[in-house]
């Protein structure tokens, strides 16, 4: 079993930034790919960025350029650090891990005009 745990979201200007955590406990050695989803309110979840074991990211076209995934391994936690934030990006933000299908309780970014 894994357990992760989001934190780090809250209210922002539009312009401004947020860095969120996803911080992993239990069986992690087993964990293959970590990722991020969002889902606003009323619309369905959809990916946002995505590390591999090896250190590889992808990203959504909606947020390259802005958003960088990355992990510290010593602390078993993977990060999303969000730029330039739109009100676009107000959404649950769930942290996710693979294998086999892990998911976190969400924080919520709010995204100010």
């Amino acid at each position: 079993q894994v357990q992760l745990v989001e934190s780090g979201g809250g209210l922002v200007q539009a312009g401004g930034s947020l860095r969120l955590s996803c911080a992993a406990s239990g069986s992690i050695a087993s964990i293959n790919v970590m990722r991020w989803y969002r889902q606003a309110l009323g619309k369905q979840r959809e990916l946002v960025a995505v590390i591999m074991r090896d250190g590889s990211t992808n990203y959504a076209d909606s947020v390259k350029g802005r958003f960088t995934i990355s992990r510290d391994n010593a602390k078993n936690t993977v990060y999303l650090q969000m730029n330039s934030l739109k009100v676009e990006d107000t959404a649950v933000y769930y942290c996710n891990a693979l294998p086999p299908d892990y998911w976190g309780q969400g924080t919520q970014v709010t995204v100010s005009s």
